[in-house]
C-alpha cells in the first residue's frame, strides 16, 4: 500500500514537471510559431484584431465574370454565403421616443429597420429634446402589425444575395460585413520574397557561410593539432599570443581589416566575407584542448607503424575529434549566416547582387514596410536553414558538452 502511495505520488510530480516544462517550450517556442505562421498570411489578415495563429483567406466565388469575395449571413434562421451585388438601399432606422437618443440619435436603440420606400409618413412629427422627429407607420418583415415609430436616421446599406438563389437577399454595410473565410496558407509569399532578390542573397549567404564554416575548420584542425601534438620552440608562447587576439574588439579591427580589403581589390567583393575570417583563435583552442584529450599511446603506436603525422590527424584524431569539430561547424555556421555589421560595411547596401541575407533582410523591411507578412517569410527563410543545422548536428553537441563535463 506505501508503495503503490509512493509510485502515485511520483506519477504525480512527473506530471507536474513535465507540463510546466512543455508550458515553457511552448512559451518559449510561440515566437517562431507566430512568425511561421505569419509568412502564410495575408497583410489584411495580419492586421487583423484579435489576432489569429492560423492564416485564413477570403473565400472568393465568380460572380459576373469576375472574383467575389463571400460574406456570411443568417437568412431565416439558417448561414448563408452571400455576395455583394454593388447595389445599395436607403433604410431607415425606427424606435419610440423614448429610446431614442437624441445626443447620437445613430446610438438610439433600433426597433425595426426597414427600406424608407416601404414606410408610410403620416405626416405627424414629434419633439424630443431638441430635435423633431417624423412618424412613419412601418410593417416588420415577418408580416406582423403595422407599428407607429419615429424615424431615428436614415443609412444607405450595401444589397447582398445568394449567387445560387437570388432571392435569398440580406442588407448591411459592406466594410462591417462578416466576411466569409477559410483556412488558406498563403505559400506563394515565399515566391514573392525570392523574386525580391532574395535568391540571390540565399545563394551569397550559402557560399559565404559554407567558405568560412569550412575555411574554420580546416584552419582549426590543422592549427589544434601542432599546439598539441607537435614540440617547436616557441609554441606555447605563440599559441597564448594567438588566444590573446580574442580579447581585441572588433570594432579595432574594422578600419584596418577595410583598408586592407581595398588595398587588394577585394572591396564588394563575397571573397572579403570568407578569407578574413577562415583564421579562428577560438576554434584553435577548442579543438586543441580535445586532441590533448585523446591519449598518446595511440599516436605514438601510429608513428612506429611508420604513419605520416597528415594521416595520423584526418584517420584518428579527426574521427575521435567529432563532437568538438561539430560544436565549432555549428558555431562557425550560425556566425556566418547571420553576420550583419562586416557585410554591410565592406559590401554596401546598394550592391544587392552581392547581398548576403541580412542585407537584404533590411532591404526586404523597407520595401514591404506595409507588409509584415512578407518580412516575416523572409525572416523565416533566413531562420529556417540554422535551426535545420543545429537539429541535424544537436547529437554531437550535447555528446561534445557531455563529454567536457565528464572529463573536467
Amino acid at each position: 500500500m506505501v508503495q503503490t502511495k509512493l509510485a502515485s505520488r511520483d506519477y504525480l510530480i512527473r506530471f507536474v514537471l513535465y507540463a510546466l516544462l512543455t508550458g515553457f517550450a511552448l512559451v518559449m517556442l510561440f515566437p517562431f510559431i507566430y512568425m511561421m505562421s505569419t509568412s502564410f498570411k495575408t497583410s489584411n489578415d495580419v492586421y487583423r484584431f484579435p489576432p489569429r495563429l492560423l492564416p485564413y483567406s477570403p473565400t472568393t466565388i465568380q460572380y459576373n465574370g469576375a472574383e467575389a469575395p463571400l460574406y456570411r449571413f443568417e437568412v431565416d434562421g439558417a448561414e448563408r454565403e452571400l455576395v455583394l451585388t454593388g447595389d445599395r438601399v436607403f433604410f431607415g432606422f425606427f424606435t419610440t421616443p423614448d429610446l431614442i437618443n437624441t445626443a447620437e440619435p445613430r446610438q438610439s436603440e433600433i426597433l425595426l429597420q426597414v427600406p424608407i420606400d416601404d414606410a408610410v409618413a403620416t405626416g405627424a412629427s414629434v419633439d424630443v429634446g431638441e430635435r423633431t422627429y417624423d412618424e412613419y407607420t412601418v410593417t416588420p418583415e415577418d408580416g406582423g402589425e403595422p407599428l407607429t415609430l419615429l424615424l431615428a436616421y436614415r443609412g444607405a446599406l450595401d444589397v447582398f444575395v445568394d449567387p445560387n438563389d437570388p432571392a435569398v437577399l440580406a442588407y448591411a454595410a459592406a466594410r462591417t460585413a462578416p466576411a466569409a473565410e477559410d483556412i488558406n496558407f498563403q505559400v506563394g509569399n515565399y515566391a514573392t520574397v525570392f523574386g525580391l532578390n532574395l535568391n540571390r542573397a540565399l545563394i551569397n549567404t550559402v557560399i559565404v557561410t559554407l567558405g568560412v564554416t569550412i575555411g574554420q575548420l580546416v584552419t582549426s584542425i590543422f592549427g589544434g593539432y601542432a599546439f598539441s601534438r607537435i614540440q617547436f620552440r616557441g609554441r606555447d608562447t605563440i599559441f597564448l599570443a594567438y588566444l590573446g587576439s580574442i580579447m581585441i574588439p572588433f570594432v579595432v579591427l574594422i578600419i584596418p581589416m577595410y583598408r586592407l580589403m581595398v588595398a587588394i581589390g577585394w572591396q564588394n567583393h563575397l571573397v572579403s566575407l570568407i578569407v578574413p575570417w577562415i583564421f579562428t583563435a577560438y576554434g584553435t583552442f577548442l579543438i586543441r584542448q580535445f586532441f590533448i584529450t585523446i591519449p598518446k599511446e595511440i599516436e605514438e603506436a601510429a608513428l612506429l607503424d611508420g604513419c605520416s603525422r597528415f594521416r595520423i590527424l584526418w584517420t584518428i584524431f579527426v574521427p575521435l575529434s567529432t563532437p568538438a569539430i561539430a560544436t565549432l561547424g555549428i558555431f562557425s555556421f550560425l556566425y556566418a549566416w547571420n553576420s550583419f555589421v562586416w557585410p554591410l560595411l565592406i559590401i554596401g547596401e546598394g550592391n544587392e547582387p552581392n547581398h548576403v541575407l541580412t542585407l537584404s533582410l533590411i532591404r526586404l523591411s523597407n520595401i514591404a514596410a506595409d507588409q509584415p507578412n512578407l518580412v516575416l517569410t523572409g525572416a523565416a527563410i533566413a531562420i529556417l536553414p540554422p535551426i535545420i543545422m543545429f537539429i541535424l548536428a544537436q547529437r554531437y553537441f550535447i555528446e561534445s558538452v557531455t563529454s567536457s563535463a565528464v572529463k573536467g
